[in-house]
């Protein structure tokens, strides 16, 4: 294996993979990544048994060959070469070492055998569908942050996708919950989606796609089956196991009944919530919220800071009052990007539905706190 490649290129691509690669791992294979020399192509891949990313860069393939090296100390070298470097690979006749070279510069880095590589990519995976990458970044944003960290529940640790229907329309639905919060997004249902199973798709997959997905321009490639979900776009793919789970009835946790609406200026809402919460002190980050006709007041107490009262205008009629986890709520109202939020609540002990009055395709509802 030898070949020639330009260090931005080289260093975009082990950006991507590298990031799959878990720091404390007790099996010396998943630290590498695997390297693929043929056809002008070098194809980068790493894993962690979960999660697999594959991207292929264009490169000067002088002789084809493959090996793998560690993956977090290729591109911290490759990171501190020069901006216009041209890098040189090649694989030792023991097959134990790849020489990287460039200008001056010299390392050789041990390698481990190809065969011990694993590769969960493999596999059919029957349902095929396209997302323009603009609905998935959506999609991902409007429903992540609710997602559960608590491994007992590991059932709630990612984003529950499936085939839906809302009014007649069939729709592509993603929700997330942690219990204190749910959030749910939903799209027109992509050609080829209909006969998609239920899947959760895990946290790391999620947050994995979300930064690759930053710069992608055109449609996302989606398969799947009942135990794995590949992306494909541009030159990358990845591949995740998917969460062998049942998730929870959510539609359950979205209230009927609430006949309370609340308009305000979510702008306007998150700044003082965010003002306001900066004296509510533990976990619970606790802000009392007071409806009285056309004035919201918020408020927050603490034994150690003090006080602090907000007053903000709404569009409402109704006199009760609640109260929010702080980040809970700048979590869903940083979300929303009309110039309408609209809170539909029942009492102080029920769960309460926020919708961006612009846009129907997201919705959120916060379980409440006594304060």
């Amino acid at each position: 294996m030898k070949l020639s490649i330009e260090r931005a290129a080289l260093l975009r691509s082990l950006a991507h993979v590298q990031s799959a690669v878990e720091r404390r791992n007790t099996i010396p294979i998943l630290s590498n990544v695997l390297m693929k020399a043929e056809d002008g192509v070098l194809s980068l891949a790493t894993t962690d048994m979960d999660l697999e990313i594959n991207e292929a860069v264009a490169a000067q393939v002088d002789a084809e060959g493959s090996t793998t090296v560690p993956a977090q100390t290729l591109f911290e070298i490759v990171k501190r070469l020069p901006e216009d470097a041209n890098i040189e690979l090649e694989l030792d006749s023991s097959g134990n070492q790849m020489n990287v070279k460039s200008g001056r510069s010299n390392f050789k880095l041990s390698c481990l055998p190809v065969s011990d590589f694993p590769e969960i990519g493999q596999g059919d995976l029957p349902v095929q569908f396209s997302i323009p990458a603009n609905d998935l970044r959506a999609m991902i944003d409007r429903t992540r942050f609710a997602m559960s960290t608590e491994e007992t529940r590991y059932y709630l640790n990612g984003i529950y996708l499936h085939a839906a229907e809302n009014e007649g329309v069939k729709v592509l639905r993603a929700v997330a919950t942690d219990g204190h919060r749910l959030a749910r997004f939903e799209m027109p249902l992509p050609d080829g989606a209909g006969d998609m199973p239920g899947i959760i798709i895990p946290r790391k997959a999620v947050n994995e796609v979300r930064k690759l997905i930053e710069d992608a321009g055109d449609a996302i490639q989606i398969t799947l089956s009942e135990s794995k979900i590949r992306y494909a776009f541009d030159h990358i793919v990845l591949t995740s196991k998917l969460i062998d789970g049942t998730f929870p009835d959510y539609q359950r946790v979205i209230p009927e009944g609430n006949d309370k609406i609340v308009e305000v200026n979510p702008k306007i809402f998150t700044a003082a919530i965010d003002r306001v919460s900066t004296i509510s002190d533990g976990k619970s980050r606790a802000v009392k919220i007071m409806l009285n006709d056309k004035t919201m007041t918020i408020s927050a107490n603490s034994p150690e800071s003090g006080s602090a009262v907000e007053d903000i205008e709404i569009n409402g009629n109704d006199n009760m009052e609640i109260g929010f986890n702080a980040k809970y709520l700048l979590d869903i109202t940083s979300q929303i990007e009309g110039d309408g939020c609209r809170l539909t609540l029942a009492d102080s002990a029920s769960p309460t539905i926020i919708q961006d009055t612009g846009d129907s395709s997201a919705l959120y509802v916060l379980m409440p706190l006594r304060v």
